[in-house]
């Protein structure tokens, strides 16, 4: 039984990741800090399945305090580490950069230190489909320049790539790093997009749109990425990086109209200013994890809709 270290276990992704994880038989130490970007009761009744599970505990500490983090590595043996706490939010890194930086940059670095003293065997990093910018060539592969990201969380994620490659190429211990684009699904956080619009055409308010509707993404569904992550931590390779996405793209106003006709409500639409480091189309390339990691994405925007707001009203 591998014991695994999983950061932000009680956000949207980590909590089904444990879930899983505890399903292959792996012991979870969950480190969560509850961060008030949104509300703790979502994340306690996140983790409300894995805690029934006897191979789960989890641990209330911020990533960024070094000490704290190396007390979990004297006390259980960690011989791996799913790393997915990060300040999230394109727009919120704007108005504070600094706590990104610290939150996304020196919280990775602790990490990947402490893997180091401890000689954890793997190491597996949550990165953004945000690194690639403004890059004009879709899709975006991971042979791409990601030079020019275009908000600070995009920074501090390129950042945390070009940390995980460092500690690689002196320690050797294998490290991926995986590219998420645009998660969405049952516990997504109330904050992303889908989530807002899904509430307010269910509770017949308007739908806040940034821009003209035409910003396109790559939409992956959580039981995609969740996939993804497993196949990643079953085929370590040295260093590499992988883009998780459904290699798809809808634009926003296709999602108001898919979600419109799944509540079976009229949508009612406020267009907004565009917001500075939003990135006009964001499209998945996953050839590479495809060949390498067996990555097959299955759920198609339609189905995972229909899952998310189902649950969204039996959560309400």
């Amino acid at each position: 039984m591998e014991t695994i270290l999983l950061t932000g276990a009680a956000g949207f992704i980590g909590s089904h990741l444990a879930e899983r994880l505890l399903s292959l038989g792996h012991r979870v130490i969950g480190l969560d800090n509850y961060d008030p970007f949104y509300d703790r009761a979502i994340k306690l009744q996140n983790i409300a399945i894995a805690l029934k599970n006897s191979n789960y505990s989890i641990v209330e500490g911020d990533i960024r305090d070094y000490e704290s983090l190396k007390s979990l590595f004297l006390t259980g043996r960690i011989q791996k580490i799913i790393h997915l706490a990060a300040r999230a939010g394109v727009r919120p890194s704007i108005q504070e950069p600094l706590l990104y930086e610290e939150v996304n940059v020196k919280g990775t670095l602790n990490l990947l230190e402490l893997s180091r003293h401890y000689a954890v065997e793997q190491f597996i990093f949550a990165s953004s489909s945000s690194v690639y910018g403004g890059n004009r060539k879709v899709p975006f592969s991971e042979n791409d320049s990601v030079d020019c990201p275009i908000s600070p969380y995009a920074a501090t994620k390129k950042c945390g790539e070009l940390l995980c490659y460092n500690y690689f190429h002196h320690n050797h211990f294998p490290i991926t790093c995986l590219r998420f684009f645009t998660v969405y699904g049952p516990r997504q956080r109330p904050e992303m997009a889908i989530h807002q619009f899904a509430k307010a055409i269910l509770e017949n308010k308007a739908v806040r749109l940034y821009g003209d509707g035409t910003v396109k993404r790559d939409f992956t569904f959580i039981e995609d990425i969740i996939d993804g992550i497993a196949l990643a931590l079953r085929y370590p390779n040295g260093y590499q990086i992988y883009n998780l996405g459904e290699s798809e793209t809808y634009s926003m106003m296709e999602v108001v109209d898919l979600l419109s006709k799944l509540a079976n409500k009229r949508a009612k639409i406020e267009f907004l200013s565009p917001e500075p480091g939003d990135m006009p189309i964001t499209f998945a390339d996953i050839s590479k994890a495809r060949a390498e990691l067996g990555y097959r994405p299955k759920t198609r925007l339609e189905e995972g809709l229909k899952l998310f707001v189902d649950w969204l009203n039996n959560y309400k």
